[in-house]
């Protein structure tokens, strides 16, 4: 075999192992999470090696829903930008800037729609199992 026929014969393993890569990755943040969570930082938990940290910040526009789901560990959420959202038939409720709430491991929530005219912006804080999916949904 030629050395340029080595060579693009490698150049387009290479390109075919980079779009399984990626392709993987979309897959791997998309399985278990949504659109509206924006990553910023994720690290080991110290002392635990099973355990992992997110930071993110998380949007939910005016129209869209926070779907019923739970986490495999704990969420800590504070609210950046105040909204108004509503659970299916409850009145309208105002999330206030500083409002800060915590959802321990495999406590269903969310299952709201944002019915303001503004996005509802949080930063979610997430120590959970490596390995599984961030978000689980239900019904």
């Amino acid at each position: 075999m030629t050395t340029t026929k080595t060579a693009m014969i490698r150049g387009a393993a290479a390109v075919a192992l980079f779009g399984l890569g990626l392709a993987t990755g979309l897959v791997a943040q998309t399985g278990g999470d949504t659109p509206t969570r924006h990553e910023q930082k994720r690290t080991d938990l110290t002392g635990a090696p099973n355990m992992e940290v997110i930071a993110s910040i998380v949007e939910i526009k005016p129209g869209e829903s926070s779907e019923r789901h739970f986490h495999n560990g704990v969420e800590s959420v504070y609210v950046l930008q105040a909204s108004t959202i509503q659970f299916p038939g409850k009145e309208p409720q105002v999330m206030n800037v500083g409002t800060v709430s915590q959802n321990l491991r495999g406590v269903v929530h969310g299952g709201y729609k944002v019915v303001g005219d503004t996005s509802l912006k949080l930063f979610a804080v997430h120590v959970v199992d490596k390995g599984k999916p961030l978000y689980e949904f239900s019904k």
